[in-house]
């Protein structure tokens, strides 16, 4: 979080932030952080297991279609960004089918890294910029792989539908470089 920008002026407004990130299941410590220091909230976060994505995809369509709404094949209620979780439907995403994830208030000057696969809202509390970084780490390269996938079967207007990590170029390069430096140094691997 680089920029949070507080309009003058506006003193309720301060108790309308301190209001949302108490409904936000924010933690003791967060709260005395934003009430009694100078620090600057930017951002709300919500962030999920990547082992609970199937169950957040369930419960969700199950609520689009109780409010008459249609489920299209080619859309996905998480990829589409189209619900924000609020307070009443995270104790029922817990209750009903058992997934909690971590509330985070990003300040500024903080860093937040999202799991790849990890389902996630963001609800801003001021004006605020933040700048973002994919990245592919080892041990996740399979689950961004099977995400790459996942993304093939939205719609072809679908702003995730093309492969933004580039998640096989990344696999092939690794496994390039690793040859290389194995090859450059046959000579002292086979020595006893």
């Amino acid at each position: 979080m680089v920029y949070v920008g507080i309009p003058k002026g506006q003193a309720d407004q301060e108790e309308e932030v301190l209001k949302t990130i108490q409904d936000g299941d924010s933690d003791e410590l967060t709260i005395k952080r934003f009430t009694e220091s100078r620090e600057k909230p930017g951002a709300l976060w919500h962030i999920y297991a990547a082992k609970d994505t199937e169950k957040i995809r369930e419960f969700l369509k199950k609520v689009a279609e109780e409010q008459g709404q249609e489920n299209p094949v080619d859309h996905d209620p998480i990829h589409d960004q189209s619900w924000y979780l609020d307070r009443a439907l995270r104790k029922r995403l817990h209750q009903e089918y058992g997934v909690q994830g971590w509330a985070i208030v990003q300040f500024l000057g903080d860093v937040v890294f999202i799991p790849a696969g990890a389902p996630h809202q963001v609800h801003n509390l001021y004006s605020c910029i933040k700048v973002a970084e994919d990245f592919v780490s080892p041990e996740h390269v399979k689950h961004c792989f099977w995400l790459t996938q996942e993304f093939r079967y939205l719609s072809h207007t679908h702003t995730n539908h093309e492969d933004k990590l580039q998640v096989k170029n990344v696999i092939y390069h690794a496994v390039k470089d690793a040859v290389g430096i194995l090859r450059a140094n046959e000579s002292s691997l086979s020595r006893p």
